[in-house]
């Protein structure tokens, strides 16, 4: 290809999961100066009028018309991702553009550099996120030692540490609770943050102690909207694991425990309650739904409130099992064979002191 070649007819608008469709059109100065256009050759191509556009710095749409929704993901993870002291071409942000030849099958240089924030949950999958289209802006998620601003319609989002990506439609995208902490930090409308938050541990994307302990990181935990939708989504990712471990006994053939209960030593102290608890066998099972909720302190205390609770039920001959709203979503049939095999042992253990078992 080369800058007196004739332009190729433009291309239909593609859809979001043809990601490598998207890679074609979209291509930076350096890319075009390895295809053998010049960044002068760039530039005239993106006149107005002309076959191409420049959609952000150093970074051209090379067919006329709107971009696509893949065609803005991927050329704000160039612009994001590419090496500090690239060249960049100056030229206008949005305008029309014509085709390049079909690059290699080599990931995109996109670096670091991950989509956050509302796009990256609309690619999780979340319902009450918008859809891309209707998005101005994309949030890139990038090492906080590169010298980049936001520029247009990308809000570069910057971490001292970065988490995995996860890769959807061939693009690297933020974990859930990550993507929900940098939707969150621009958001002020309660209702809108508690809708979010509450999607992602009913929706199945993650836990609650995932998305609160991202918060805690990002400093948010101090907002009083945000605070309050914390505690709706406490209080949901509780019920959601009760409901599986109630799924996870009856799918395993467990004995039926009893549910909910409070242990007193006969005419003595109160033990604690546990979530289920099979007297025949002295095994109870305790959810282990512990959040870095406000401070790591609060952590500290309730964590020595289940050990202590654990200690003294032990030293009765009551073996107590820690599930996990995670364990409970993703291993059921591996925490159920921990609850079987501790009532299995239970045969060959001391008999246990008799306790009261009462309604919690």
């Amino acid at each position: 290809m080369n800058a007196n070649s004739p332009s190729p007819a433009p291309l239909s608008p593609r859809p979001l999961r043809a990601a490598a469709g998207a890679r074609d059109q979209v291509m930076t100065a350096r890319q075009l100066r390895e295809h053998g256009i010049a960044a002068a050759d760039a530039a005239q191509r993106c006149r107005p009028g002309g076959p191409w556009q420049q959609l952000l710095p150093g970074v051209y749409l090379l067919h006329a018309g709107p971009p696509t929704s893949a065609e803005r993901l991927h050329a704000a993870l160039l612009y994001a991702g590419r090496a500090p002291g690239r060249a960049t071409v100056p030229g206008q942000t949005r305008g029309p553009a014509a085709s390049a030849p079909a690059q290699d099958a080599a990931p995109a240089p996109y670096g670091d550099a991950m989509v956050t924030g509302l796009a990256a949950l609309t690619l999780h999958g979340f319902a009450s996120a918008p859809p891309l289209p209707a998005l101005d802006r994309i949030d890139v998620l990038l090492p906080r030692t590169r010298r980049l601003r936001s520029t247009g319609p990308v809000r570069l989002v910057r971490a001292h540490t970065l988490p995995r990506p996860d890769r959807i439609t061939g693009l690297p995208v933020a974990p859930v609770p990550r993507a929900l902490a940098d939707t969150v930090a621009v958001l002020t409308d309660a209702a809108d943050v508690r809708l979010l938050l509450t999607e992602a541990v009913r929706g199945g994307h993650c836990e609650a102690a995932a998305v609160v302990r991202e918060l805690s990181r990002a400093r948010l935990l101090n907002r009083a909207h945000v605070i309050d939708a914390v505690d709706t989504l406490i209080a949901e990712g509780r019920a959601l694991a009760e409901g599986r471990l109630y799924t996870m006994v009856d799918a395993h053939a467990l004995p039926d425990p009893l549910w909910n209960v409070d242990l007193r030593l006969p005419g003595g102290p109160h033990l604690g309650g546990v979530d289920a608890y099979w007297p025949d066998h002295a095994v109870a099972v305790e959810i282990d739904a512990r959040t870095p909720h406000r401070t790591s302190h609060d952590e500290e205390a309730l964590w020595s409130q289940y050990a202590r609770k654990r200690e003294t039920l032990e030293r009765l001959g009551i073996t107590v099992v820690h599930v996990t709203p995670r364990g409970l979503r993703e291993a059921p049939e591996q925490q159920a064979e921990v609850v079987r095999a501790a009532m299995i042992a239970s045969a060959e253990r001391d008999h246990a002191t008799h306790v009261v078992v009462l309604p919690r």
